[in-house]
C-alpha cells in the first residue's frame, strides 16, 4: 500500500491492486496554494462538507463513489467505519461537526481524522479500536494543536503517525507548523519525498512519525 500526501488534509492512498482513495480534497485559493487536485480514484473521503478545504469532490477525476457522514459501509471491497466528532472543542457550536473515518487497505487499519477539535472520549477510543496509521491534524486554531494532538496519538496509539493541516510554505492558514508537534518524540522520519510505502507485516514494532512533503 502507497500512502501520498497530496497537501493539507489531503492523501491519496493505493492498495496493491491498485484501487485509489483520495481523503478531504481541497479548493486551492484562500491560504490553500497547493496545486490544484487533478487526480482520479475510485473512492473519495470527505470529513465535513462545511469547509471547502476539505470537501471538493468535484475535483476528483474518475467518478469516485464518496463516503462521509456516520456511516459503516463497504465500498468497492474496502469497509468504512466512522465515528462522530466535532471541529472545535465545544460540541460543534464554534465550527460544527467533523468525522472520524476508519478504513483498512491491504490488512492496515488507516486512521483519518479530518477537522478534528478536541480529545477522544474514552468511549471513541474504544470504537476506533486498534490504529496501524494515524493520519492527524497539528496545525491548531481550526483543529487539535501540537499538545492536545500528542495527547490523541497516546489515546490512539498507532504504529505510524502522518502529521497534516499545518502550516507550510503552501499553506497560509494562520496555524503552527509542524515542529511544534515533533517536539520531543522518539522516531521522527522527515522524508524528501511525498509518498511511503507500506506492508502489514513490516510495520514497525514502535510508534513512528512520518513527515512527507506535499505532491502538489
Amino acid at each position: 500500500m502507497n500512502i501520498k500526501w497530496l497537501g493539507h488534509a489531503s492523501f491519496m492512498i493505493t492498495s496493491d491492486s491498485g484501487l485509489k482513495i483520495i481523503t478531504d480534497p481541497y479548493v486551492t485559493g484562500g491560504g490553500i496554494n497547493y496545486g490544484d487536485i487533478k487526480e482520479s480514484a475510485d473512492i473519495v473521503t470527505v470529513s465535513h462538507y462545511q469547509h471547502d478545504d476539505h470537501s471538493n469532490v468535484s475535483a476528483v477525476r474518475g467518478n469516485p463513489e464518496v463516503v462521509s457522514g456516520a456511516v459503516t459501509t463497504e465500498v468497492k471491497g474496502i469497509g468504512f467505519k466512522s465515528i462522530p466528532c466535532y471541529h472545535d472543542d465545544a460540541g460543534g457550536k464554534l465550527r460544527g461537526n467533523n468525522t472520524i473515518l476508519c478504513f483498512e487497505v491491504d490488512g492496515i487499519k488507516i486512521c483519518h481524522l479530518g477537522d478534528l477539535g478536541h480529545q477522544l472520549s474514552a468511549r471513541q477510543v474504544a470504537d476506533l479500536g486498534r490504529i496501524d496509521i494515524l493520519l492527524i491534524p497539528v496545525g491548531g486554531y481550526y483543529t487539535i494543536d501540537a499538545t492536545v494532538a500528542t495527547e490523541v496519538c497516546n489515546q490512539l496509539t498507532p504504529r505510524v503517525i502522518i502529521p497534516m493541516h499545518y502550516k507550510t510554505d503552501k499553506c497560509a492558514y494562520p496555524i503552527a507548523g509542524v515542529d511544534e508537534f515533533l517536539e520531543g518524540k522518539k522516531g521522527v522520519s522527515r522524508l524528501d519525498t511525498s509518498q511511503v510505502e507500506f506492508k502489514p507485516g513490516e510495520l514497525p514494532a514502535n510508534t513512528q512519525v512520518i513527515v512527507l512533503k506535499p505532491a502538489l
